[in-house]
C-alpha cells in the first residue's frame, strides 16, 4: 500500500458511494491507473489532504469485508 500527500494532484474522477448521504463521514474512490490496476482512497471532507493507493485485490477485499460485515 503506498499514499500521496495532495490527493487533489491525482489525475482521477472522484466518487462516493450511493449510500452516502451529505455532510456524512464518506470516503471517496477513483481509479488512478487502470492498466496497473490501482484505486485511490480518500477522505471526502479534505480532498487536498492524503489518499491511499491500493491494488484493485485489496480494494475488492476491503468492499467484500464491509459488505459481508467482517468489517
Amino acid at each position: 500500500m503506498k499514499h500521496i500527500d495532495d490527493a487533489s494532484t491525482l489525475p482521477v474522477s472522484w466518487w462516493k458511494s450511493s449510500r452516502s448521504d451529505t455532510g456524512a463521514q464518506c470516503v471517496e474512490c477513483g481509479i488512478v491507473d487502470a492498466g496497473a490496476r490501482v484505486v485511490a482512497v480518500r477522505d471526502s471532507k479534505e480532498p487536498t489532504g492524503p489518499a491511499l493507493l491500493v491494488s484493485y485485490a485489496a480494494f475488492g477485499g476491503l468492499v467484500a469485508g464491509i459488505k459481508g460485515g467482517a468489517l
